[in-house]
C-alpha cells in the first residue's frame, strides 16, 4: 500500500502529463492535484487546461500566473550576469524552471500534499532542474518521476493508454516536434532536428520570420537601461514583462533571435535544439552595448567569468543555492553603472547597436581621437610597454 496520499503534478495539458494523472492514481492510489504555471506560453496552450486536467482524473487544477515574477526576479537578474550558455543559448527553458518548481512547492504546502511529480523524461535536463529545486525547497516531499518508472515508452503507447481509459487528448501520433514555450523563448527539438546534417525546415519555426521573409526595410528601436535593467522601449516606460512582450512583437517579424545549436546536456549527451528568442536577443544586445561604455577592461573580463559560471548554474538547475546569491551579488555591483540609452537596428535576422550613450561612460573622444589632442602624451607609451613586457624580456635574456 502506497504511503502517498496526495501529489501535486506539474501539468501542461500535453500528452505526457495527461497520461501521468491516471497513472499516478492507478499506481500510487493517491489524489492528484494539477498545477499549471502560466509563464507566458500563450492563451492557446492554456485554453481549457483546467477542464483537461479534471477530465484526466485530477481532483483540482491550479493555474498560477507567474509571468511578471519570472521576468522581474529570474530573467532580469540573469541578464545582469550576461549569461549565454555555450556562447549561444539564452537559457529560456532553464530560467523558467526554478520559478515553476517554487510555485509547485507552494501549492503542495497549501493543499497538504506529501509528494511532487513532473513529466520530465529520464534523458533530459529538466528532471535535474525540477528535483534540485525540490531538494532545496521541500526535501521532505517525495518526488515521483513517472518516465523513470513506467513501461510506457513511446508517443503511441501513451495515446493507447489514454484511449483505453476513455480520457480525451488533443495530441496525435503524428506530432513531430517537442516544444517548450514561455514569454522569453520557444524551443524546438525532434523530427529532422535529430540529424545535425539536416537543415531545419520552415515548419520548425513558429514565432519568427525567416531572414528571407523579413521586411526589406530595417527598423530602429530605442531601449532605456537603468542599472542593468531595460525600463523603457521607444520612450515608453514599461514593467519588465511588458518590455519583453513589446520587444517580442517588434523583433519577431525581422527574424531576430533564431539559433540552431548542438548543446551539451547536463546528463551527458549532446542534443540539438532550435530556439527563438526575439525580444531577449534585443535586450541582450542593448545591455552589452551599455557594458562596452561603462565597464573598464578588468571589470568586463570579470563579468565574462561571472556570466560563464552563471550560465552553467542556471542550465544545471542550481538556482536555490548560495552560489547563485554570490554571483548575482557580483553582477549587481557591476550593473550599478549600467545606465544609458541604446538605439538598435533590426534587419534580416540581425540586431545591431548603432547608437549608445551613458552618463557613466568611460569613453572619452578627447583621449581616443586620431586627431590632434592635448590630453595624451604618446611618448609615455614606451615606458608602459617596457614594463608590461618586462617578464618576457627577462625570460628571453635568461634563455640566452
Amino acid at each position: 500500500m502506497s504511503s502517498i496520499k496526495k501529489v501535486v503534478l506539474a501539468y501542461s495539458g500535453g500528452l505526457d502529463t495527461s497520461a501521468i494523472v491516471p497513472w499516478l492514481k492507478e499506481n500510487y492510489g493517491c489524489e492528484v492535484i494539477a498545477f499549471v504555471a502560466d509563464v507566458g506560453q500563450g492563451a492557446e496552450e492554456l485554453e481549457g487546461v483546467e477542464a483537461k486536467a479534471i477530465a484526466s482524473g485530477a481532483s483540482e487544477c491550479y493555474v498560477v500566473d507567474l509571468k511578471d515574477e519570472m521576468v522581474s526576479d529570474y530573467i532580469y537578474p540573469t541578464l545582469k550576469t550576461g549569461s549565454i550558455y555555450e556562447g549561444t543559448y539564452l537559457l529560456g527553458t532553464s530560467m523558467a524552471r526554478p520559478i515553476i518548481a517554487k510555485a509547485q512547492v507552494e501549492i503542495a504546502r497549501k493543499v497538504g500534499a506529501d509528494a511532487l511529480s513532473h513529466g520530465c523524461t529520464g534523458k533530459g535536463n529538466d528532471q535535474v532542474r525540477f528535483e534540485s529545486c525540490f531538494a532545496a525547497l521541500a526535501p521532505d516531499l517525495k518526488v515521483i518521476a513517472p518516465w523513470r518508472e513506467w513501461d510506457l515508452s513511446s508517443r503511441e503507447s501513451l495515446l493507447d493508454y489514454l484511449a483505453e481509459r476513455d480520457i480525451p487528448c488533443s495530441a496525435s501520433a503524428t506530432k513531430i516536434y517537442s516544444r517548450d514555450a514561455n514569454a522569453w523563448h520557444i524551443s524546438h527539438e525532434g523530427g529532422e532536428l535529430e540529424d545535425p546534417w539536416c537543415q531545419p525546415t520552415e515548419q520548425v519555426w513558429t514565432w519568427t520570420n525567416s531572414p528571407e521573409q523579413a521586411p526589406d526595410k530595417s527598423e530602429l528601436v530605442t531601449l532605456k537601461v537603468v542599472e542593468g535593467e531595460v525600463v523603457a522601449v521607444n520612450g515608453v516606460e514599461l514593467k519588465p514583462y511588458d518590455c519583453l512582450v513589446k520587444l517580442n512583437d517588434i523583433a519577431s517579424p525581422h527574424g531576430v533571435g533564431r539559433v540552431d545549436i548542438v548543446e551539451n546536456r547536463l546528463v551527458g549527451m549532446k542534443s540539438r535544439g532550435c530556439y527563438e528568442t526575439p525580444g531577449g536577443t534585443v535586450i541582450m544586445a542593448a545591455l552589452q552595448a551599455i557594458d562596452e561604455l561603462v565597464l573598464d577592461k578588468a571589470s568586463r573580463k570579470w563579468k565574462e567569468v561571472l556570466g560563464g559560471e552563471f550560465s552553467h548554474l542556471v542550465y544545471d538547475g542550481r538556482w536555490f543555492t548560495p552560489l547563485k546569491d554570490s554571483i548575482l551579488a557580483g553582477a549587481e555591483a557591476l550593473s550599478k553603472a549600467a545606465t544609458g540609452e541604446v538605439v538598435l537596428k533590426l534587419y534580416k535576422g540581425q540586431v545591431t547597436a548603432v547608437q549608445k550613450q551613458s552618463p557613466n561612460s568611460l569613453y572619452s573622444e578627447a583621449f581616443a581621437t586620431f586627431g590632434k589632442d592635448d590630453v595624451y602624451d604618446q611618448s609615455h607609451a614606451e615606458g608602459f610597454i617596457r614594463l608590461f613586457s618586462l617578464s618576457s624580456r627577462i625570460s628571453a635574456l635568461a634563455k640566452k
